[in-house]
């Protein structure tokens, strides 16, 4: 068998390890958020739904956060290599080369802009301030206490994308909705980050658990999850939207308060079903209830 041959099968073999690194499912978290601007701006301008550009917001948004993934387990190998919760990802065990994750992570990075350009030439021109807080936020746990922060702020540019996608202009509306989106989940992955406290302190990673301790930590959680959810209900007021959106905000006060009498400081064992099946499902519940109420209201298919 010659060498060319026996490479063959190791390339299913590294998109499987790729799609694992950047945990490609992940996308749940932000992607509704992104199709709730974008449905609401088609909402507003013309009550049809173009599916056309909301495959490219599908396509904008899976490939820069996997970019963004892909970028931060390169930064932060070493990182975890030193933790043993993540010690066993892809780049550390070396199921994955970081050139290979480079070569993913630049692919990711193409598709990105190619769907932006293809909407419309504002979402190619601010495209690349929305990559600026990706590759920036994994730099943050070295040189700041507040990550989260940062992470937020990546993360609210989904929505204000979402919407510009559609308009090809500025809205405040989305902007509101950005930053529900943010704070949402910059507050949930200060819950997240407790899990590593003695690691990040041991290591020298920054972060509000680690400098300001796990009470800190969650009773900040709980001041992001109310200003989200004061956020929302301004979106709702400021997008006159109906009662099923109000009936979605309900749901995710509801899960919100789960959430946090599930975390407690001294009580971290079920911080796993907190920040991936509690917050997967706040995303979902919002869009299914934000999609009716839009379809209620006009919406055309």
């Amino acid at each position: 068998m010659t060498s060319a041959s026996a490479a063959l099968p190791q390339q299913p073999g590294r998109t499987k390890a790729f799609l694992r690194l950047v945990m490609i499912e992940h996308s749940v978290f932000a992607l509704p958020f992104a199709y709730i601007a974008a449905l609401t701006a088609m909402y507003e301008w013309d009550a049809n739904i173009h599916w056309g550009r909301l495959l490219l917001v599908t396509v904008a948004m899976v490939g820069l956060r996997t970019f963004a993934m892909a970028v931060n387990r390169i930064i932060d190998r070493e990182i975890d290599a030193r933790n043993p919760r993540t010690a066993h990802r892809e780049l550390v065990t070396g199921a994955m080369s970081v050139k290979h994750a480079w070569t993913g992570a630049l692919i990711a990075l193409v598709v990105f802009l190619g769907a932006a350009a293809l909407l419309n030439p504002l979402c190619l021109a601010l495209a690349p301030i929305a990559v600026v807080p990706m590759v920036v936020y994994p730099y943050g746990k070295r040189f700041t206490n507040f990550p989260q922060a940062i992470l937020g702020l990546a993360q609210a540019m989904g929505p204000i994308g979402g919407w510009l996608a559609i308009t090809g202009s500025w809205s405040w509306d989305a902007v509101i909705l950005g930053l529900a989106v943010g704070i949402w989940i910059g507050g949930f992955d200060l819950i997240y980050a407790c899990q590593d406290v003695e690691t990040d302190r041991r290591v020298g990673v920054k972060s509000v658990p680690a400098r300001f301790g796990i009470p800190a930590a969650i009773r900040g959680a709980r001041a992001c999850h109310t200003v989200t959810t004061a956020l929302f209900v301004w979106y709702a007021v400021a997008t006159d939207a109906g009662v099923f959106f109000w009936l979605g905000l309900l749901i995710v006060a509801g899960a919100f308060g789960y959430e946090h009498t599930i975390v407690r400081p001294h009580d971290l064992t079920r911080l796993n079903r907190a920040f991936f099946s509690v917050n997967g499902f706040i995303g979902i519940a919002l869009f299914v209830c934000a999609l009716l109420d839009l379809l209620v209201r006009g919406l055309t298919v």
